[in-house]
């Protein structure tokens, strides 16, 4: 540490003058060897050089006290320096205090102790006492102790009180250590240190009798006190110092034997009590010399060391041993009149703490003798002891100091302001009880002052509190209430968000409608403002999308004065603000506090935000881009959140029971409609949750669902029926998809569980076989990984007579339906449901294949059968289909002969490669003749001839992805002869590529209405791809092929009924031809 940077060469000479001048007056002898008698003679001038250092002051001026420090550092450090006979080789580098040492002459602690007592030290030197190790500081003590009990003077039992009681109060109120604190316990440190001195230094060092480095290891502080105590009694002429004395052995014998952890004092006690003291003070000191927050600052630091364990445990000393000592005093100086009441009427402070002090030890001393076995003798001395206090605290029965809440008001404002130790806890009863003892304007002002000592959650719905009262009570104030409620909303917004969240749940359970609902209208006037303003900076403009912490913040701060109204705009303009769902979902996921309610399905449990959204969807949702963005709203606030521990900010399972149970209904009568309820279920189910057991859906009611979800998949078979008038539309192909997968879904979770507790759930399972009994007989097959293997799958008996299954797992129904020659209908259904079951079906079927007759019918019968299934099959299961129909054709079970219909000459080409594709092509061409035929036309409407287009154009793409596929595998060959080869499979997939363009034309004019969008971009791409062959390959066609067929097309092209799509088509196809 440089030296420099903390002495000042001016008062450095002003104290080496002193010292000078002091030893020279000490002639023949030297302050080395002063004597304490002497000390009157000579030590004046050291007095007024530290008196023009530190100046006149007694007070906490800091360079005051830190000079004070400074000098008692020095002066002490040179005595250690000098008993340890320090090294000056090594003094200079490492001790900070060397020059000025040295330019000092020697001393003893005579000097240093007289300081002390003269100059009012007390308080310095304990605290450097405080920076030694234990042993050390007991040794130092006992040489004070040595100083002052000899030729005793009430200056020297003065000094030794009040080093004694800042020594129990420790640091306490104080700060960490300062600079001096750390020199000083450096240089401590450094000198007794015996392994840092030169072995002649160690060797004097150890045999100096007079400074022992360590003390008896049977003496301990509070020991030493007492003693000394004792030894000084005949001293004490006054009162005040009896009562301070006894205080002091009162409070160390309380805090040394009879506490083992702090007593923590309410508030209002603390404040009471400083009060009082504050008040008495006053009083007696007036008020020119009276500083009041130096005052409350004393005053706690002695009412925390009252009720604090004391750092220094006894070891030499029992408590029946300090009790006796106690009570000897207490009679010694009862004789001499000392602790007799001068005037009862205006005790001062060191009376009223001596009176707290005997209530406290005589209260412990009660319970002990109660809860701990004595022998007699002990019980004896225990009584006596307690007799003597009980007759002291009689002859303390002063009053009370009255005091009145406004004063403690004052007092806790004086605390709040300064930011005095302890504030924290005076906050509470500011905002609360004390919030009526000043006037509203004072105390609103201390709360402006003062907001960031009131930023606690708990505080903040106390304020809250408060000003509901005051609003109440105080109808007048309609400018305080407004400018508290505008104080109370500002110290919420600083809260951290951890503590805004616990702030804004609590506010929920108060009010739903937070500040709004519970002020007058007066005094919230302006928030309809507020809040759209919040939200029109955090949609408008774009330093919220970059700045979430800032959104966040903006409506947390109008969601505690109002959740309510905060949601409803969130949810609203999430709907109607194109893109907005994603931002507001963000904001709303880190405001965990406004989630509220519990999830779950029981009447009345549902959250704030459930109602505000339930809201929204019966009012907002006008559009269909309007119900996308609700419904992308719902899933974001579904995702688990980072920021919460994996939790979301609306659970799925509140979503479920509140937007799905109500609304799913087979009768199609709802305020939300079916396939919104349907792609909330599908989201739910898609989210990332753990697999919990039991999973959040057994909550929600999941049989009657499973029932629900069955009877609208049932009604799937209707689709395409119109509806009566005025009744709901049937379920669309598009929900029947969405519905399927929901199912499915749902079924796999159910099923884990049922599976996991087959007996808890077996009722349950009844209950659902029998409601779905009267369904369609495919509808059950979803619910097969629900029952698992508790029931047979049952299938129409017709199914039975073409299919070989097991007795065990199948059992046939006698359906009217289903009558003799639909065993075919029922296996296409069959293998449309699942992958699974359609293998089941493709391994089972029982067709003789050595009979051609049998193969013949079963190939009619199939087409007959995909003709019924066709118009009801969803893209999935419609790929089923297309898997089953390519197998059979492959294995040679479905005979579906090649006719040349679209060729003028026979192509000599090898297309044994195509012929599943070239089959298919025509099984569908065949199905679709059959469909658009006079006997079925009537089955669809114009709707039901779309979905079928769509069916067809992508079969239509697999077979062409399939041409590609066999196409990119010959091309990849590098031998000549095998690109010779790749050029004649180009013109194979030429051939079946202008088959397959003829096919869908063929369709297009048969379909009812000619205009089906599906087919005329099918065959758009059919074009694309045979344009591309020809490209990649071209002597794959001659120029005199590709006229041809460019003719031909053009020709097949001319049946289309529109117009629009012929041009097209001719201009697709004109381009074809100029490739060639």
């Amino acid at each position: 540490m440089n030296q420099d940077s903390w002495l000042s060469c001016e008062k450095t000479a002003v104290l080496q003058g002193g010292f000078l001048l002091a030893n020279r007056l000490c002639q023949p002898a030297s302050l080395s060897a002063l004597q304490k008698e002497d000390w009157r003679k000579v030590g004046h001038p050291i007095l007024q050089a530290v008196r023009e250092i530190c100046g006149q002051e007694r007070g906490s001026c800091l360079s005051s006290v830190h000079w004070k420090k400074k000098i008692i550092c020095v002066l002490w450090s040179k005595l250690l320096g000098r008993e340890s006979d320090e090294d000056m080789e090594i003094g200079w580098r490492e001790n900070p205090f060397f020059s000025l040492q040295n330019s000092l002459p020697d001393i003893n602690r005579t000097v240093m102790f007289e300081l002390v007592k003269l100059k009012g030290f007390s308080q310095i030197y304990a605290q450097l006492l405080l920076c030694l190790p234990s042993s050390h500081l007991s040794s130092e003590l006992e040489k004070l102790v040595q100083h002052v009990t000899r030729n005793s003077t009430e200056e020297d039992v003065r000094v030794l009180l009040e080093v004694w009681w800042e020594l129990w109060k420790g640091r306490g109120g104080r700060q960490e250590e300062d600079d001096l604190d750390k020199v000083f316990t450096n240089q401590w440190t450094r000198l007794t240190n015996t392994t840092g001195l030169s072995p002649q230094a160690a060797k004097r060092f150890k045999s100096d009798p007079d400074t022992p480095t360590s003390p008896p290891s049977t003496t301990d502080v509070l020991s030493i006190l007492f003693h000394a105590l004792e030894e000084m009694k005949e001293h004490l002429s006054t009162s005040d110092l009896c009562y301070r004395a006894l205080s002091n052995c009162l409070d160390s014998l309380y805090t040394s034997h009879l506490i083992d952890q702090a007593i923590i004092l309410p508030a209002e006690v603390q404040l009471q009590s400083l009060t009082s003291t504050v008040i008495v003070r006053k009083r007696h000191a007036g008020i020119e010399k009276f500083d009041l927050v130096q005052v409350i600052s004393e005053a706690h630091s002695d009412l925390k060391a009252a009720h604090t364990p004391s750092q220094f445990k006894p070891c030499g000393m029992t408590l029946m041993q300090a009790l006796q000592t106690v009570s000897q005093l207490t009679q010694a100086w009862e004789k001499r009149g000392l602790l007799e009441m001068t005037d009862s009427g205006d005790p001062g402070v060191l009376a009223l703490c001596l009176k707290s002090c005997l209530a406290r030890v005589l209260e412990s001393l009660e319970e002990r003798a109660m809860s701990e076995t004595m022998d007699e003798g002990e019980r004896q001395t225990l009584n006596n002891v307690q007799s003597t206090f009980r007759g002291l605290l009689g002859s303390l029965s002063f009053p009370d100091t009255e005091r009145n809440a406004g004063e403690m008001a004052h007092i806790a404002v004086a605390i709040i302001n300064h930011r005095l130790e302890g504030f924290q806890d005076f906050t509470m009863l500011f905002a609360t009880e004390l919030s009526w003892s000043l006037s509203m304007e004072e105390w609103i002002s201390c709360l402006e002052r003062n907001k960031t000592a009131f930023q606690r959650k708990d505080i903040v719905m106390k304020l809250v509190s408060t000003l509901i009262a005051k609003c109440q009570i105080d109808t007048e104030e309609v400018e305080h209430c407004r400018k508290l409620k505008d104080i109370i909303v500002n110290i919420f917004a600083e809260l951290p968000l951890a503590e805004k969240n616990t702030t804004l749940a609590e506010m929920l359970t108060f009010s739903k409608k937070g500040l709004q609902g519970s002020l007058p209208l007066a005094v919230t006037e302006g928030f309809s403002e507020e809040l759209n303003m919040a939200f029109n900076c955090i949609i408008q403009g774009g330093a919220a999308q970059n700045n979430l912490s800032l959104a966040v913040a903006a409506i947390a701060r109008v969601a505690f004065q109002n959740p309510e109204a905060t949601l409803r705009r969130c949810c609203h303009l999430a709907v109607v603000n194109h893109g907005a769902h994603s931002l507001l979902s963000k904001i709303l996921q880190q405001l965990s506090g406004l989630r509220g309610g519990a999830p779950g399905c029981t009447e009345g449990t549902g959250s704030l935000l459930c109602s505000c959204l339930q809201d929204t969807a019966m009012t907002k949702l006008s559009s269909a881009k309007e119900e996308d963005q609700f419904l992308h709203f719902l899933v974001a606030l579904m995702q688990p959140s980072i920021s919460e521990s994996g939790q979301s900010f609306l659970h799925p399972e509140e979503v479920v029971c509140t937007f799905v149970l109500p609304h799913l209904s087979p009768s199609g009568s709802s305020t939300c409609s079916l396939e919104l309820c349907l792609r909330l279920l599908h989201s739910a189910f898609s989210l990332d949750f753990q697999d919990a057991s039991p999973h959040w859906v057994m909550n929600c009611s999941p049989f009657p669902l499973l029932s629900v979800l069955c009877q609208l998949l049932n009604e799937g078979c209707r689709c395409w029926e119109l509806p009566a008038e005025g009744a709901p539309r049937h379920l669309s192909m598009e929900s029947k998809v969405l519905l399927v997968t929901v199912l499915t879904a749902l079924g796999k979770v159910v099923g884990r569980e049922v599976a996991s507790a087959p007996n808890t759930w077996s009722r349950a399972l009844f209950w659902l076989y029998n409601k779905v009994e009267a369904l369609d007989w495919t509808v059950r097959f979803h619910l097969k990984v629900v029952w698992g293997d508790h029931f047979k799958n049952e299938v129409p008996f017709s199914l039975l007579a073409v299919c070989e299954l097991p007795e065990q797992k199948w059992s046939g129904l006698k359906l009217a339906q289903y009558g003799q020659g639909t065993g075919l209908l029922a296996w296409m259904e069959c293998c449309a449901v699942s992958d699974e079951i359609q293998d089941t079906m493709l391994t089972s079927l029982a067709l003789d294949q050595h009979r051609p007759d049998d193969v013949n019918m079963f190939s009619k019968g199939l087409l007959v059968a995909v003709t019924q299934t066709l118009p009801w099959c969803t893209i999935t299961e419609w790929g089923r289909l297309l898997r089953a129909m390519r197998e059979l054709l492959r294995s040679g079970r479905l005979h579906v002969p090649y006719s040349l219909e679209y060729v003028d000459f026979l192509p000599l080409l090898d297309l044994r490669a195509f012929s599943c594709e070239l089959r298919l092509s025509v099984l569908l061409l065949r199905v679709l003749q059959l469909l658009c035929g006079s006997s079925c036309k009537d089955w669809l409407p114009g709707q039901g001839w779309a979905h079928v287009g769509r069916l067809y154009a992508s079969a239509m793409r697999e077979v062409i992805d399939s041409l590609r596929g066999k196409l990119s595998q010959s091309s990849s060959n590098k031998d000549p002869k095998e690109r010779a080869a790749t050029t004649t499979a180009s013109q194979e997939v030429l051939f079946v590529l202008s088959q397959l363009f003829c096919h869908v034309q063929h369709i297009q004019v048969m379909m009812p209405g000619g205009q089906c969008e599906s087919l005329f971009l099918c065959a758009l791409e059919i074009l694309t791809h045979y344009e591309a062959v020809l490209a990649a390959h071209p002597s794959s066609s001659s120029h005199l092929e590709t006229e041809n067929t460019r003719h031909f097309f053009t020709t097949i092209t001319d049946n289309l009924d529109s117009a629009e799509m012929k041009a097209v088509l001719h201009q697709k196809i004109a381009q074809l031809s100029s490739t060639g």
